[in-house]
């Protein structure tokens, strides 16, 4: 676990405001230094919250400190309140959009990255099967998917009988990709009727992931 160094103590009511007006009325850059300093072990407090994030604790801490600047910078100091019931605030959102950022590049999808192969051997992105024409695929791909990824997003996206197509049509099973025809047969509906649900699910996916107009 990453051990936070030692921070100075916080300011007394009456430095705070020494401080504070100092830097209002003279912008005074050692004032502004001062404060962080000396409110670093709010910063480092807050951070702890969130240590079981997956985030690395100094870097928690860092992403902190930006909050509490930013709360230093529009602090009202005729608003009646200390400086850390402002910050405190400041901090979090700061700490809390970072982590949220984070999770979502993390789950975002590339749409360069193979996800199987055609019978030839040749890589297959996911742009090529959102990219393409659906008949032209049914006739070049037989995807085997290796990343789980790309089921979160068609879980998370499509109804469930989108799902279930999709994930036949496309090999997202055991079992390889199946046809329309084939699949028309297994849930007991129209070839037309499966072309078009699967049609309208690739364009909820196109949407989803936000491909550019060119793509489509």
């Amino acid at each position: 676990m990453t051990l936070i160094k030692s921070f100075e103590k916080p300011l007394t009511p009456k430095e705070e405001m020494y401080y504070l007006t100092l830097l209002k009325n003279e912008n005074n850059k050692e004032a502004k230094e001062i404060l962080v300093e000396r409110n670093m072990r709010l910063v480092a407090h807050i951070s702890k919250k969130y240590n079981n994030s997956g985030e690395d604790l100094d870097d928690l801490i860092s992403i902190g400190t930006i909050g509490l600047i930013k709360a230093i910078d529009t602090f009202n100091v005729d608003k009646g309140i200390r400086l850390a019931t402002y910050a405190s605030k400041c901090i979090e959102n700061e700490i809390l959009m970072n982590i949220r950022s984070n999770k979502k590049n993390k789950t975002q999808i590339s749409l360069q990255d193979p996800i199987g192969v055609d019978k030839e051997g040749n890589a297959i992105s996911l742009i090529d099967i959102l990219g393409t024409d659906v008949d032209y695929i049914i006739d070049k791909v037989e995807l085997k998917i290796k990343i789980s990824k790309l089921y979160e997003k068609i879980d998370q996206t499509l109804t469930e009988r989108e799902n279930e197509i999709i994930k036949l049509r496309y090999g997202l099973t055991p079992h390889g990709y199946k046809t329309q025809r084939e699949i028309a047969q297994k849930l007991n509906i129209s070839r037309s009727y499966v072309s078009r649900i699967e049609k309208k699910a690739l364009k909820k996916l196109k949407k989803e992931l936000k491909l550019e107009k060119s793509l489509i």
